[in-house]
């Protein structure tokens, strides 16, 4: 069989670029890509994307030695029947990698036809370090890199206000447009960039918050031979995804009249509110995601199938959905509920082996995004601790430990978390790790050990979970 790329499938046409793209990774390639490649094929958008590589390692080679192109494998439920659909992915022009050639990716902002600029660098990627120079190749932050290309850009074309992109960021944060837009601003101020570039930002650049949803399982390792033996040509970037997909952005005529959204048949929501959309769907479909993981590798599964199949992890997660995070959201219990089905029948899609491996990276972040404020509404609002939340924050510290029953547990994120939580174990006592990890603000922008009976709760539960193993050890925590 032969490689995959442009040659050999026949995709001679090049497309100008007019989105750079911060992520290459299973998510974006299923997501947005996908989108992009139906206004291309469907709309006549003709909108080419250069995908850059936002961490020193990744997937950038490997994209560029099959020529941007992949094999998507979409399966689920549509209409009651098993649907499976393969997309072959062409709108990637070119994947540059910043570490090994910054000079290659700045010259991007000079480009005429560039429009758009779209991100997906996890929660933990919007951030801001005040390390952070303008002349460092390549930046600490993400949101550094697009200050760097904007003041490129701004440059090149001597603050033209038609030149400025339209920003459109699918971290899963609140506010992620504002939040990005608000860091480049105090690069602009560290750095020194002028008032004139300032506003340039303001008025010229368009930034569009926005909600994504689509489970993305990303490469199907377990089943590979059977994808593969359905293509022409070997990929090695073959990535699978459910049929669902909900993207909403904030945004006006204006956005509609750039991106012809309307002239392709997928559930893409331009909206002037976006907030009850996201609520809902972080709290509930992941917070349920980052509400299992810890919880259900330390009993024993490995993937989101798995767990709400199985009987105890099931009705832990299927609890903590219903009976904890539901009563803390200000929308119907008939909506929520309708919503929460659906999304447990998503996770039991048949089609699926949604690694709980692959969504382990940045727990904490996104623990405290999507878990932890329904913790806290909950406990505020009936005056004690949820108990499957409480439980499942014990497995997320046990978890970052780093190993169980002798083995290693896929535990990613940044050094500095992973070295903290190490430390904390290794100075031993479960009071002292509960009240350590609980106290840094750092992880929750607040401190826990200020919540009633959670410092306690969390220790006993640590204890527990060591001594008994996870089933036991939640049988005798919420006896």
């Amino acid at each position: 069989m032969k490689n995959l790329n442009r040659a050999n499938a026949g995709y001679t046409k090049s497309l100008p670029v007019k989105v750079i793209q911060y992520g290459e990774g299973n998510f974006l390639r299923a997501f947005v890509d996908y989108i992009i490649d139906k206004l291309n094929k469907e709309a006549d958008f003709n909108a080419g994307v250069a995908v850059i590589q936002p961490l020193a390692n990744g997937l950038i080679n490997m994209l560029n030695e099959q020529d941007g192109l992949y094999n998507l494998f979409l399966r689920g439920i549509k209409n009651g029947e098993e649907t499976e659909e393969i997309h072959t992915i062409s709108c990637v022009q070119q994947g540059l990698n910043p570490y090994e050639d910054y000079d290659k990716y700045l010259a991007l902002a000079t480009g005429e036809e560039l429009q758009f600029l779209i991100s997906n660098t996890t929660e933990a990627g919007i951030s801001f370090d005040e390390t952070d120079t303008l002349n460092r190749k390549p930046h600490n932050s993400f949101p550094a890199k697009v200050t760097a290309l904007l003041y490129k850009r701004f440059n090149h074309f001597e603050g033209a206000p038609d030149m400025g992109l339209t920003i459109i960021p699918c971290e899963l944060i609140n506010h992620n447009a504002d939040t990005l837009k608000k860091i480049i601003l105090q690069y602009a101020d560290l750095w020194e960039l002028g008032d004139a570039f300032k506003s340039w930002i303001e008025t010229s650049n368009n930034f569009h918050n926005t909600l994504v949803d689509r489970i993305v399982p990303g490469y199907p390792k377990d089943d590979i031979e059977t994808y593969q033996s359905q293509l022409k040509f070997k990929d090695n970037l073959i990535v699978s995804a459910e049929t669902f997909l909900l993207w909403v952005i904030e945004g006006d005529a204006k956005l509609k009249a750039k991106i012809p959204f309307d002239k392709i048949d997928e559930n893409v929501l331009v909206v002037e509110d976006m907030q009850p959309y996201r609520t809902r769907k972080v709290r509930i479909l992941n917070g349920a995601h980052t509400t299992m993981v810890p919880f259900s590798i330390l009993y024993g599964n490995d993937t989101v199938k798995e767990t709400v199949d199985n009987d105890f992890t099931g009705k832990f997660v299927r609890d903590a959905v219903f009976k904890e995070i539901n009563p803390t959201l200000d929308l119907s219990e008939e909506e929520l509920s309708a919503f929460a089905d659906a999304v447990f029948d998503r996770f039991r899609n048949p089609f699926i082996k949604h690694q709980l491996s692959s969504i382990a990276l940045n727990t904490v972040s996104k623990f405290k995004v999507r878990v932890l404020p329904s913790l806290l509404a909950f406990e505020k609002e009936y005056n004690r601790l949820p108990e499957n939340l409480t439980f499942a924050l014990a497995c997320l510290i046990r978890f970052y430990k780093g190993t169980w029953n002798g083995q290693d547990l896929p535990v990613k994120d940044d050094a500095a978390i992973i070295t903290e939580f190490q430390a904390a174990w290794e100075q031993g006592g479960y009071s002292a790790i509960s009240k350590r990890i609980l106290s840094n603000m750092t992880y929750w922008d607040q401190d826990l050990t200020q919540i009633s009976d959670l410092e306690s709760r969390i220790a006993q539960a640590l204890e527990l979970i060591e001594e008994y193993g996870v089933e036991a050890a939640y049988k005798k925590f919420t006896a």
